[in-house]
């Protein structure tokens, strides 16, 4: 049996674009573009466990806002449940630990990565809500 593995990840907003992020080559899904944020540990809320992630992953505070989307997705490696939420950058310079590049997209154009396939379903649906605007 796989294991379930609960994750979230940070729609982190900045001038109308979306940080986009991408894996490293040792990493399982190597190359794919994500979301920033990680595994929650024992006895964290979503919300905590992505302000820590963020702190860790890219020496950044953010403010977390609305649920975006959640998802669950089968790999290899096991079950992944991912929860997105967006999210605002409150400071701190931008510092990769995780990733080996980012990029600032707006929602039109996330589309154009190569995305890790958990991730798909919250870009379909921010996609969705800014055509509307």
């Amino acid at each position: 049996m796989k294991k379930n593995i609960r994750v979230v990840g940070a729609v982190i907003w900045k001038d109308g674009k979306i940080l986009c992020a991408q894996r490293g080559a040792t990493k399982p899904l190597a190359y794919k573009w994500e979301f920033p944020g990680g595994k929650i540990e024992q006895g964290e809320s979503l919300e905590e466990a992505l302000i820590r992630e963020i702190q860790e992953e890219m020496n950044c505070d953010i403010d977390v806002g609305e649920q975006v989307e959640h998802t669950v997705h089968e790999y290899e490696f096991g079950i992944v449940h991912l929860t997105t939420f967006h999210c605002e950058l409150v400071n701190g310079n931008l510092k990769l630990t995780e990733h080996i590049d980012v990029k600032w997209l707006e929602p039109k154009n996330l589309h154009t990565l190569d995305w890790a396939p958990a991730d798909i379903p919250a870009i379909q649906k921010l996609q969705s809500l800014h055509s509307l605007q």
